[in-house]
């Protein structure tokens, strides 16, 4: 070989060297650069893990703490109704017309307290039979078109839209 041949095969093996060597150069650079976005990524993917587990019990957090304090409105008002009960247990005065004045009063605090909590009263006289609202106890004779409610024995009670207490009646039997 001539000088010029291996001056030549020098140069091509050098530069066949230096593109091996920038390829593994490179190859290594990409091999960081995918490890750093794949920590990244498990870094993510823990945050959102951890910030779900936080939500979730901040979520439960909430609903016990709505659960033990659901009746706490109603309980408020329900205090002076009470309070109203004790005084008139307190009087000693015996005026009748006092004390039935002041029951009068107390029952009007509680139905605005009932009203306030949206629990509201059944009371169907003269309604229709309506076997969602209201419980036949008897059927009695009557002049009213049958089915209708003649007596309530025992008025129900919904709270919210849903009853509670279905009201006790009597309804006209069919003539």
């Amino acid at each position: 070989m001539s000088n010029e041949n291996v001056q030549e095969q020098t140069n091509l093996d050098a530069a066949v060297e230096a593109v091996v060597e920038s390829t593994e150069n490179s190859l290594e650079e990409q091999l960081a650069a995918a490890a750093l976005d794949i920590e990244k990524a498990r870094q993510d993917v823990l945050y959102a893990k951890a910030e779900a587990e936080n939500n979730r019990r901040r979520s439960l957090e909430e609903v016990d703490k709505a659960r033990k304090f659901a009746v706490e409105k109603f309980a408020i008002e329900l205090l002076a109704v009470k309070d109203s009960l004790e005084m008139a247990l307190a009087d000693q005065t015996g005026e009748v017309e006092a004390l039935k004045n002041g029951v009068e009063l107390t029952l009007k605090q509680l139905v605005a307290a009932f009203e306030k909590s949206h629990l509201l009263e059944i009371n169907p006289m003269g309604d229709k039979l309506d076997p969602h609202k209201h419980q036949a106890i008897a059927m009695v004779p009557s002049d009213a078109e049958a089915n209708t409610v003649v007596q309530v024995m025992q008025k129900g009670y919904e709270l919210a839209g849903r009853v509670i207490r279905p009201a006790m009646v009597m309804v006209a039997a069919a003539k």
